[in-house]
């Protein structure tokens, strides 16, 4: 006699894809737990999933597994005659049908799968909880929007499935659940994807937020379009994903449908919230719902229940704490369709960006401008205000869009945050284009605040004399700013006039900028106004001076606690050990500056104090750590888009490559570093030193150094790079110094001393030659020793030909090239080609750091 059947479940329509670890979970909790609730939003895959748990678990329940479909079921009454349909439950005359079916159930183990509960979500709740009361062995597992809210529930949120890691797909890892589900539904309309269209696949997956009903109805487009056809038509997603199985249920035939049949049970309000917070770009707090989308019809009270509601609907998702909370993208491009169509844009929008400005004020106050702030607080006032990155970018468009210049620049101001990680582009094109509208009902302070502001961007940019002319125009209506805005102007203008070669004028900003912050207890601009004079004292080789201000910054620094300017101050000191020729006391503050930038991820500053620590690294023979720092300094130059980081990595590398012998690579490097310099326009002496060039002819033959350094110019950075860093060199290889020994290293003197986080020189090498061939800083050293009497021979062991010593202990006095010319007998042109080569061997990029280096090393006297 034949079995009756165990189970009602339908046969699979197509493979089951993903999903493993959460079968395996949701199994082993549906043998402790008499209810099970699968909570997601519409196409997130709940039915499929349980009906795949539910087929497992045939085994364990021998009275059966029973489907009950509800999503036909219109009133609340009839769930009771489906379930008795379902389980083949004649109603009693006189008897409640539920209690029959109960009855029916008894003390079987069976397990009911309640499939699409959230319309009916009351009566389906008072169902269950009877039925479980009554049948003591009876499990329930349900599929909803929402929790049923009964005793002894257990809320299972369905997660989208799993995406790919950020970045280009990795040959040969394994395929996220996600992009296999769109190849496996793909091929199942005979589209078969190659290796060539994963990067798309992948980009178009992400963009769909492993929603795997999008994702269906996207691979159904692929008889028609390729996969980044579809990434990047997916703005108008719902027109395009509307290709489901004409035997779906109605709901899962489009995206559409399939969001609007979730939005269309919320009540009211909470479709009136769920627009709203369409406005939010990124993740969002409550403070912030409030902040913005509170207003008519809705209370400011009223946000936190409505915001619990989308959540418990699974609507809005959320972190384990309920503290941020965020939109899935498709339901986002919905909410905001509704958001439109309800006339409401603007003035969320509004309200979007009044709200940032007042958030962004405070973070910037308690970050930078309050005195003694312990670090946790300004710490994560920084962290709050990166947090919010892609709101104050859509903020910042609106501002732009809505011609609201005050509010836009204001923010523009505040948002520390953009900084690190938009980049030095974005900085200067906020600005510019906040800066381009009418500003005729702008006050004049803020203008001059928003010129400062584009001035750094410009200065970081090596674009010195627009922003000077900035700077300039800034600081004369910048009285309404405060003094903290006018501290952090005299140091820009510091840090300009250095990279320029006027430390006299360098000087006089940096005295006034401390004066201010004396006045006004700022350590801020105490510890900036300090270091700026220290660079000014190690420019003008006042050793004792710089380095006396560079620990009166630090103490400075310390004292306000932001870990960049005591970043800041750190490695200023390191530029002062350098130049003093103390390699380990330089290293020691280079190391002591790493971990604060770490912890501020600040990609920059970061890359160019490790690649200064790799030279120094380099030149005390600890090569290994010498690598490490520079193949991190690349890799970080690289992610943060500098190309001057990679020009000042691959200086680096040579020097290390030439320390361990490797001439070869000495050359390649550096002949890339002058390539890529001249490619972003940095005006530099060569990068490779007459010395240099004439040990490799030495040891390789003229023509096999000519061949390098031509293979190296046309080198791509990264390849050139690898060279060294994949090419470690043995200890007592011909050529290496003994370890401990760093005078017989070529270049082992200081580099240009730092000013901030954005500048790498003090002077540039455009700014150390005027086109006549005159000095631009020639008398920064006149003071400092007399005329040369001599070369003593301690000048012999140094990597500068005899000719050379001549020419670097004349810039002591302060001489022009023409001046140099007259008193060898040679030309200026010569001059000017001895100094390049000067700049290259000692790795300096001004005339006023090879007199610093002559003074101390030349013995140079008066």
């Amino acid at each position: 006699m034949p079995q009756p059947p165990r189970h009602n479940l339908p046969a699979e329509p197509n493979r089951f894809v993903g999903r493993d670890r959460d079968l395996d979970e949701l199994c082993e909790l549906l043998a402790d737990t008499r209810v099970v609730t699968l909570c997601g939003v519409g196409g997130i895959g709940k039915t499929r999933l349980a009906l795949r748990v539910a087929a497992r678990l045939v085994p364990a329940y021998p009275a059966g597994v029973w489907l009950v479909e509800l999503a036909r079921i219109g009133h609340a009454e009839q769930i009771e005659r489906e379930l008795a349909r379902v389980l083949g439950v004649r109603e009693e005359s006189g008897r409640p049908l539920l209690d029959t079916v109960a009855a029916r159930l008894g003390d079987a183990r069976c397990l009911l799968v309640l499939d699409n509960c959230e319309h009916l979500v009351d009566r389906c709740a008072e169902v269950s909880a009877r039925l479980v009361a009554a049948c003591r062995r009876l499990g329930i597992l349900a599929t909803s929007r929402e929790p049923l809210r009964i005793a002894g529930e257990l809320v299972w949120r369905v997660p989208p499935l799993d995406l790919p890691e950020p970045g280009p797909p990795r040959p040969g890892a394994p395929l996220a659940e996600a992009v296999r589900l769109f190849l496996d539904r793909a091929a199942a309309v005979g589209t078969r994807l190659g290796e060539g269209s994963l990067a798309d696949t992948v980009r178009l997956c992400r963009a769909l937020d492993g929603l795997p009903l999008a994702l269906e109805l996207a691979a159904a487009r692929t008889s028609m379009l390729s996969p980044g056809q579809i990434a990047d038509r997916l703005d108008d997603r719902f027109s395009l994903l509307t290709t489901g199985g004409r035997t779906a249920p109605a709901r899962q035939r489009t995206l559409l449908a399939a969001v609007e049949w979730s939005h269309d049970l919320l009540p009211a309000r909470e479709q009136v919230l769920l627009r709203r917070l369409s406005v939010f770009a990124g993740a969002f707090d409550l403070d912030l719902a409030e902040r913005v989308c509170a207003g008519p019809p809705l209370a400011p009270a009223e946000i936190v229940e409505l915001l619990g509601g989308l959540v418990d609907k699974s609507l809005v998702q959320c972190d384990e704490d309920r503290r941020r909370y965020r939109l899935l993208e498709t339901i986002k491009r919905f909410a905001a369709g509704r958001l439109a169509d309800a006339g409401e844009l603007d003035e969320v929008r509004d309200r979007h960006l009044g709200a940032l400005c007042e958030l962004q004020r405070g973070h910037f106050t308690t970050e930078l401008v309050e005195p003694r702030v312990p670090w946790p607080r300004r710490l994560a006032a920084l962290s709050a205000g990166r947090a919010l990155v892609d709101d104050l970018r859509v903020a910042l468009d609106w501002a732009v869009e809505s011609r609201n210049v005050p509010l836009g620049l204001q923010l523009c101001f505040h948002s520390t945050g953009l900084l690190p990680v938009g980049g030095l582009t974005e900085i200067v094109g906020w600005a510019e284009r906040l800066l381009a509208l009418d500003l005729s009902g702008v006050p004049g302070w803020q203008v001059a605040q928003a010129k400062a502001y584009l001035a750094y961007g410009l200065e970081a940019r090596d674009e010195l004399e627009r922003a000077l002319r900035l700077a300039r125009e800034a600081m004369d209506g910048l009285d309404g700013a405060g003094p903290y805005a006018m501290g952090v102007m005299h140091s820009l203008f510091v840090m300009v006039l250095l990279r320029l070669g006027r430390p006299e004028e360098a000087l006089l900003h940096a005295q006034q900028g401390l004066e201010l912050a004396d006045a006004g207890d700022d350590p801020w601009n105490q510890a900036s106004g300090l270091a700026g004079l220290s660079a000014v004292a190690l420019v003008r080789g006042r050793l004792r001076e710089a380095q006396r201000h560079g620990e009166e910054a630090l103490r400075r620094a310390g004292e306000h606690g932001h870990r960049w300017i005591m970043a800041r101050a750190a490695t200023q000191l390191g530029a002062v050990a350098e130049a003093r020729g103390d390699l380990m006391t330089a290293m020691s503050h280079y190391e002591t500056a790493v971990p604060w930038l770490c912890e501020l991820g600040s990609g920059v500053e970061l890359a160019r104090c490790l690649a200064r620590g790799g030279r120094v690294a380099a030149m005390l023979h600890e090569f290994p750590a010498a690598r490490e720092r520079l193949g991190r300094s690349l890799a970080l130059s690289r992610c943060t888009g500098q190309r001057q980081g990679v020009a000042r990595c691959l200086v680096g590398l040579s020097v290390l490559a030439e320390a361990e012998g490797d001439l070869e690579g000495a050359v390649l490097t550096a002949a890339a570093a002058a390539g890529l310099r001249e490619e972003i326009r940095q005006h530099s002496v060569s990068s490779r030193t007459e010395g240099l060039l004439a040990r490799a002819r030495g040891k390789l033959g003229d023509a096999r150094t000519v061949a390098l350094w031509a293979r190296g110019r046309a080198m791509a950075p990264d390849e050139a790079a690898r060279h060294v860093l994949d090419g470690a060199v043995t200890a007592g290889r011909e050529g290496v110094a003994p370890a401990g020994d760093a005078t017989v290293l070529p270049g082992a003197v200081p580099p240009a001393p730092q000013v901030t986080g954005a500048a790498d020189e003090v002077l540039s090498p455009r700014a150390a030659r005027s086109p006549s061939g005159v000095s631009a800083v020639g008398t920064v050293a006149a003071g400092m020793v007399g005329a040369v009497t001599a070369l003593s021979a301690a000048g012999a062991g140094s990597p500068l030909t005899a000719r050379e010593q001549e020419i670097a202990a004349l810039l002591t006095r302060g001489l022009s090239n023409r001046a140099i010319a007259e008193e060898l007998v040679i030309s200026p042109a010569t001059v000017a080609r001895h100094i390049a080569n000067i700049m290259d061997k000692l790795g300096h990029t001004s005339r006023a750091q090879i007199a610093v280096w002559a003074a101390e090393h030349l013995r140079v006297s008066a």
